[in-house]
């Protein structure tokens, strides 16, 4: 399975992205879809999951601010960011994660840059 993101840009702080990320395959037998982010200079950090099961969970700093979904027909997963800081500026990444915690599958990234 391929992930290739995209939607990354520029933002005002406040403002708003939509990420997209596109797979080769079908999601619907990937239970654990996620979006990842690495700032310079740091190590790569979990942001959010999405299940199969439909269930989502959110690293603390993003919570009612980041929304994760998933179209199984499309094998899509969107990442909806909203009220943007700029310590969200990253690289964004898509992850099939497997039942053991780790990442079967990565994207490319796509730049996020928020500017104060």
């Amino acid at each position: 399975v391929q992930l290739v993101e995209s939607g990354g840009g520029l933002v005002q702080a406040g403002g708003s992205l939509r990420l997209s990320c596109v797979a080769s395959g079908s999601i619907a037998r990937l239970n654990f879809m996620a979006w990842y982010r690495q700032a310079p200079g740091k190590q790569r950090e979990w942001v959010a999951r999405a299940t199969s099961g439909g269930s989502e969970k959110y690293q603390e700093s993003v919570k009612g601010r980041f929304t994760i979904s998933r179209d199984n027909a499309k094998n899509t997963v969107y990442l909806q960011m909203n009220s943007l800081q700029f310590e969200d500026t990253a690289v964004y990444y898509c992850a099939a994660e497997n039942m053991f915690g780790g990442v079967n599958y990565w994207g490319q990234g796509t730049q996020v840059t928020v500017s104060s």
